[in-house]
């Protein structure tokens, strides 16, 4: 193992610093993509809890971006929601304006997502023709860009579901369209944080091998947490105990079996699926904790101690979102800040791995 000394010498060495400098630019980019994808999120959450994400019942990518600017065209797409079975079961009575109010929502999430397109694509080209982008980064950011075109798909895939038979979009495909969202941003922060700091200095010490497969299993508790809530959300789980630490007087509420076969329940079972969730979520906060003690015990140079204080503090405050936002029957700004909240935890383990990743020599 080469002493610390060696590897700081790397790590400020002239040439390093010149790469530094030279991807600052690519790097601040998809930062600042990341932080649309986080934004785009929330935008999502309050999509779906303002019950507007089935207003639009087209998709038209890229020609879609205009809204209906004429009141024959206002007439023509309200006719479309109204063959939905949104439109037939509970707003039956809603008329232009109760449209257009849920129509904003769901046609600004379509906007912002392919806004993000471009952010991404405008700039990618531009370095691309320049020869800023390595070889070995080129893929990546190609397979980025497309993974962003898939997520289009996805969302309009999730958004069928509930224009055929039932007024609500399949959980299934909701935590698909959300977790290929944290995928995106995982891969768009990991690439950006590897370009601002190629040589993290925690990388190089032997105790670090443990707390990366501590902080790998941690990533991965979360993005199962996640995944439960999403099919909270799409079950409407979170409207049915809205108690903690019980749920409705019982440690486990005794309708968790209630359909058969038996495995139908931890994902069709909304008393299940609280339940799960409720436990993944202190599961996680658990490992995430044990983790940044462990990392603030071991000392180690660099940035790794603050990135593990992120994650615990982070984590705290989401277990907390998590019980404000049963307890207030899923309000809105508290349950949207939920949903940024995952993310940020999310972040904030990106960083740590950041930290704790091994550094191999050319």
């Amino acid at each position: 193992m080469p002493p610390v000394t060696a590897f700081t010498a790397d790590r400020h060495s002239p040439a390093t610093a010149f790469d530094r400098r030279a991807n600052r630019p690519i790097a601040l980019w998809l930062l600042v993509c990341a932080a649309m994808v986080l934004a785009m999120a929330v935008i999502g959450a309050i999509t779906r809890l303002t019950e507007s994400g089935l207003s639009m019942v087209e998709w038209k990518p890229l020609i879609g971006i205009l809204p209906p600017l004429s009141d024959a065209e206002w007439q023509r797409v309200f006719d479309l929601y109204k063959g939905t079975p949104e439109f037939r079961i509970f707003n039956n009575r809603m008329d232009l304006a109760g449209f257009q109010e849920i129509f904003w929502w769901e046609w600004f999430h379509r906007l912002w997502g392919q806004m993000i397109g471009f952010v991404f694509l405008i700039p990618f080209l531009r370095f691309w023709s320049q020869g800023r982008i390595a070889p070995d980064l080129w893929p990546k950011l190609a397979g980025l860009f497309l993974l962003g075109g898939l997520q289009g798909g996805i969302g309009w895939f999730m958004v069928k579901s509930g224009l055929v038979d039932q007024p609500n979009v399949s959980h299934y495909r909701l935590a698909l369209h959300l977790g290929t969202a944290i995928l995106i941003y995982a891969l768009l922060l990991r690439t950006a944080l590897g370009l601002l700091d190629p040589l993290p200095l925690a990388g190089w010490r032997p105790e670090s091998a443990g707390l990366r497969r501590h902080a790998r299993w941690a990533l991965g508790l979360v993005a199962v947490t996640i995944v439960w809530g999403a099919f909270v959300a799409g079950s409407r789980a979170g409207y049915a105990y809205n108690t903690f630490p019980l749920m409705e007087g019982h440690l486990i509420p005794p309708e968790i079996a209630n359909l058969t076969p038996w495995w139908h329940n931890p994902f069709e079972n909304t008393a299940a699926i609280q339940l799960i969730h409720r436990g993944l979520a202190l599961a996680s906060g658990l490992v995430i904790l044990a983790l940044t003690v462990r990392t603030l015990a071991a000392r180690l140079p660099g940035r790794a101690g603050q990135a593990a204080h992120a994650a615990g503090g982070l984590v705290l405050v989401q277990i907390g979102l998590g019980i404000a936002t049963l307890l207030t029957v899923v309000w809105i700004p508290v349950a949207a800040a939920h949903q940024a909240g995952a993310i940020l935890v999310v972040s904030a383990l990106v960083w740590l791995l950041h930290e704790l990743r091994p550094i191999r020599r050319a």
